[in-house]
């Protein structure tokens, strides 16, 4: 009785620690905390990023079948309760192209949402806020960790899905006709859709294309420009073309009538419907966790820091509750908008806040501007915005793929597209896991651990007569063990950032037993990464098999043929050269 009444005692124990340090996890008190630390870099950033953000969210608004002002109410709650709320200090958040398409095929499906245009809002907005509600519980549980453990060509099937769906559904509106929201549709009725092309949409789409594609051409010209965003150059033209024409064609203001009064519609959840809303709303939940911590882990490599997902997850759910009751287009972390917020400036969380107050500030002053602007042109912003999502590092090294790894891509691929978002993800990941099952096993039951030890413990072989030169540099190795595949992937990067400082990293791939996809992309970004704080680099990689795999995803080009070594002696050559020690080397 006393052992049971210790056990059960040390579980209450466990469970209240499990419980304070999840709620110490989902604080906003670090953000508060740091508001003031980066004042005027952040106000600017947050003022430039909302520029930049402005039309984007007025596509993805138009895009989702919500409206344009849900668009923008997307961002503005996305900027200020994300900022508040999230795990990365430079992440801004708002309506994205991933979200914006599975809200729209749940409008477009019509199966949970009714075709009464008001219930169809209502519906809508109260599984955006189940979504919110849905990833605060999972931030509770800190397993949102685990999007690490994504397969990269799940990844890049998933993303260039999504790319392919923003190009097809934005074909009618950039001709000048309805836009469809099925794909099937849009291929029954594209015969049709060329017959009615509107000549006067072309002159406004076109142009706002031309300007996406050439602007980067421009900036690198004039380097003024790159401080102007080219979506904001595009929209300002293709209205001005359109306001001068007196075009005939489909605005914003056609679908939403006066936008101020949607301004401060307020939305009740309706959870009487709960069980017909808690599929689609898992699927927002999952799509917000996957989309905005993939745009985190962008964000990490460009800042070197590391995001907080379990916080970043409580930042959407906070974020997409409040969208759900202000009438807002589901929100996640966008990564155009963080790498942007990064170049400009940007360090904390004050850059969204000032994002999404700019844009409230925009919407209540600029209403009448907005609902001028042409559907053709949006139509052009979301086409290139379908072409940049587009996974261009798997691409080039498509036809060198290993199959497994072609097949897991164009399968998700092609279900994104013509079937489910989380369907393709969950399949993809199904298929990974199958194709590395023993590898998946042989990690779970071995010892293999990564290390980072200094090279007087790497036992290469030097000359006695320069060892204690050579032993007090600072260099450091990076043992790798077993395979290195998706699962693995995250302790690597934890062993790399436990690493004292040092001038060259020799990374030992000798104990690798195999690499996928995931592992060579994750290796080739540490390196990226160390290159840029100027450390000198060198893979040491004697196995003749694991390099041929790493020349069919390109890596050795791609970190360089100078830094690929493999054998001992070329990697001690390299050491002793850099120290202008060569003529010493055994």
């Amino acid at each position: 009785m006393r052992l049971f009444s210790f056990v059960d005692y040390a579980m209450i124990n466990s469970l209240i620690a499990f419980i304070k340090s999840g709620l110490k996890e989902i604080s906003p008190l670090h953000n508060i905390k740091s508001l003031n630390t980066n004042i005027r870099a952040d106000i600017l950033a947050g003022i430039t990023v909302a520029i930049i953000a402005l039309p984007l969210a007025l596509a993805f608004g138009v895009m989702s079948g919500l409206g344009p002002a849900a668009g923008v109410w997307g961002a503005i709650v996305g900027g200020i309760v994300g900022g508040l709320f999230g795990g990365c200090m430079v992440g801004v958040s708002g309506p994205t192209a991933p979200k914006a398409a599975q809200i729209a095929l749940f409008i477009g499906g019509g199966a949970v949402i009714s075709t009464t245009p008001e219930l169809d809002l209502g519906a809508a907005f109260s599984i955006i806020f189940l979504s919110g509600l849905i990833l605060v519980v999972v931030s509770m549980l800190r397993i949102s960790h685990f999007i690490h453990y994504t397969p990269y060509s799940v990844v890049a099937g998933f993303m260039s899905g999504i790319g392919v769906i923003v190009i097809l559904t934005q074909i009618n509106a950039f001709i000048g006709l309805p836009a469809q929201q099925d794909i099937m549709g849009v291929f029954k009725n594209l015969k049709s859709s060329i017959q009615n092309i509107k000549i006067d949409a072309l002159y406004v789409s076109i142009p706002s294309l031309l300007i996406l594609f050439l602007w980067p051409l421009l900036e690198r010209k004039n380097k003024i420009l790159e401080k102007i965003p080219a979506p904001l150059v595009a929209l300002i033209v293709g209205t001005s073309i359109a306001f001068c024409m007196d075009s005939k064609i489909p605005y914003i203001g056609d679908q939403m009538g006066e936008l101020k009064s949607e301004v401060f519609s307020f939305y009740i959840p309706n959870l009487y419907r709960f069980f017909d809303f808690i599929g689609p709303a898992l699927a927002l939940a999952a799509l917000a966790i996957l989309d905005s911590l993939l745009s985190c882990i962008v964000a990490d490599n460009m800042t070197g820091k590391r995001h907080s997902s379990d916080r970043e997850t409580f930042g959407q759910g906070m974020a997409n509750m409040a969208a759900g009751l202000f009438g807002g287009v589901t929100t996640a972390t966008a990564t155009m908008r963080t790498v942007a917020n990064i170049k400009f400036g940007g360090k904390t969380p004050l850059a969204s806040i000032v994002h999404g107050l700019t844009l409230l500030a925009i919407l209540l002053g600029l209403s009448s501007f907005v609902a001028a602007i042409p559907k053709a042109c949006l139509a052009a912003i979301l086409f290139k915005v379908g072409i940049d999502i587009l996974d261009y590092r798997i691409l080039p090294v498509l036809r060198k793929l290993p199959i497994a790894e072609l097949v897991i891509f164009v399968i998700v691929l092609f279900v994104t597209v013509y079937a489910d978002l989380m369907v393709a993800v969950a399949i993809g990941v199904a298929f990974a896991c199958l194709k590395y099952f023993k590898e998946i096993k042989l990690t779970l039951k071995s010892d293999y651990c990564h290390e980072i030890i200094p090279l007087s413990q790497a036992n290469f072989s030097f000359k006695e007569q320069v060892k204690h030169k050579v032993f007090n540099l600072p260099v450091s190795v990076l043992k790798l063990e077993g395979p290195l595949f998706f699962g693995t992937i995250e302790s690597l990067k934890k062993t790399y950032s436990k690493a004292l400082n040092h001038e060259i990293l020799v990374i030992d791939m000798s104990h690798v037993t195999t690499v996928d996809l995931s592992g060579a992309y994750a290796l080739e970004d540490i390196i990226k990464g160390i290159k840029t704080d100027n450390v000198k680099i060198f893979v040491l990689n004697p196995n003749s098999r694991t390099r041929r795999i790493l020349e069919r995803f390109d890596f050795i080009v791609n970190i360089g043929k100078d830094h690929y070594k493999e054998s001992e002696k070329s990697i001690i050559y390299a050491i002793l050269k850099h120290y202008q020690l060569e003529q010493d080397i055994s």
